[in-house]
């Protein structure tokens, strides 16, 4: 395990300077929309936290940490404290792909053509699109996450933005509950999943849901893709951890521990592959982190945009 002191400095230094943790710019990172023509001007701005964006990126540099944490190397302490930095900088230059880039780049505009098909009215502007900062409060860097939360909120309320669509459950837990929490500012927050208005057949399909904990324990939201499913005449067969008492995939340790994030993802997925159903995942890091253990797994926003 890396000294996780290292890893919030890293990630802190990064949000400091380029407003996410891999130290660029957001344009570089938040270019999925250009071919997707959307309104900038609506009733709800979708915000995407960048979470998505910047799963490909954390995967590739999980897996270079991953090679390091717990050898002989990573117990001197220069070693410890720099080859992280160097990590996150090599997995932002060299190593996500466009290929990497494409499938998570693609759910974004699935939640897009759901929005659509429900007649939303929203809108999107990716210059207030900005990463939540929800890494430094889950690495206990309330500090840092207050400064970052006061920057992005403000950005937003300089526009005149009050409703937010989330797409993830970090961002969203991190909008609706940490911002006003912490800082005392406040949106309308609703998920893309919560505004889905219409509906489809498909009877005899079956899936399980995994329930990410934000969603699950923390904002009590699993219960509403479960009526979807349900009103598309698809059956959810639930794992026995779901729900308010959900498993974690993992997610939360991988930046300090790799190894620790697969002994837990282990336990995860050999629940969810009980059921012999293909696992449907509403998280980008929970999504990427069941890949990675091998699993027949897609996205909510993919699955279900299959309908629109």
């Amino acid at each position: 395990m890396y000294n996780p002191r290292y890893i919030i400095d890293v990630l802190a230094d990064n949000i400091r300077k380029t407003r996410n943790p891999f130290g660029a710019s957001n344009r570089t990172v938040n270019k999925w929309w250009k071919d997707t023509p959307m309104s900038t001007e609506g009733d709800a701005m979708l915000f995407t936290g960048l979470m998505y964006q910047l799963a490909p990126y954390i995967e590739k540099t999980t897996k270079q940490i991953e090679r390091f944490e717990d050898t002989f190397f990573a117990n001197y302490v220069w070693l410890n404290k720099y080859v992280p930095k160097f990590l996150v900088k090599l997995a932002f230059v060299f190593m996500a792909s466009k290929k990497d880039k494409q499938p998570f780049n693609d759910i974004l505009k699935s939640v897009v053509k759901i929005l659509v098909k429900s007649n939303v009215d929203f809108f999107y502007k990716p210059k207030l699109d900005y990463y939540s900062g929800i890494l430094l409060y889950d690495l206990g860097d309330n500090e840092g996450f207050i400064e970052h939360a006061k920057f992005v909120a403000g950005k937003l309320k300089e526009q005149g933005i009050k409703k937010l669509i989330t797409v993830d459950p970090h961002t969203t837990y991190a909008m609706k509950v940490l911002y006003p929490k912490y800082i005392g500012e406040s949106f309308e927050v609703k998920t893309y999943f919560e505004l889905i208005n219409f509906k489809a057949q498909d009877k005899g399909r079956q899936v399980t849901l995994h329930d990410p904990c934000f969603y699950g324990r923390y904002l009590e939201l699993s219960d509403v893709p479960r009526k979807v499913l349900d009103d598309f005449g698809i059956e959810n067969i639930d794992v026995r951890n779901s729900g308010k008492f959900t498993s974690c995939c993992g997610g939360p340790a991988e930046s300090v521990s790799p190894a620790l994030t697969k002994e837990i993802l282990s336990k995860r997925y050999a629940e969810l592959k009980e059921t012999g159903a293909p696992i449907v995942a509403y998280c980008p890091i929970c999504l990427g982190n069941l890949i990675k253990a091998g699993a027949d797994v897609e996205d909510l926003s993919t699955f279900i945009a299959r309908y629109a």
